[in-house]
């Protein structure tokens, strides 16, 4: 079984966590099954990029990104070559290690 580990965010992780998980979940689904509320406003729509992720380990493990999600991320906030939507990657059989930006872009939560 693979395991994800979740770097350290001031909102989301505080202190990180590790997690053992079954290929073929999406990152989004571990993230919310685990406490890790990340946002994700168009609800796996791949219509938004509240819920961007970086990949910083294990990136070549994943599947090839579509042209939509693509699309979609060159408007996320803190863009990285190893950028993903995390309800659009679905975890492969190695590790991951992700990184959850500080900011994000979401035009329609309420401030």
């Amino acid at each position: 079984m693979p395991t994800i580990v979740f770097l350290p965010h001031p909102k989301y992780c505080p202190v990180g966590a590790v997690i053992e998980v079954q290929s073929g979940d999406k990152i989004l689904d571990i993230a919310l099954s685990n406490g890790i509320n990340i946002e994700h406003a168009c609800d796996y729509a791949c219509a938004c990029t509240t819920c961007h992720c970086i990949i910083r380990e294990g990136f070549q493990s994943l599947a090839k990104i579509s042209e939509l999600e693509d699309d979609m991320l060159d408007k996320a906030w803190g863009l990285e070559k190893e950028s993903r939507l995390s309800c659009q990657t679905i975890v492969a059989d190695q590790n991951l290690v992700i990184e959850i930006p500080r900011y994000t872009i979401n035009h329609t939560r309420d401030y």
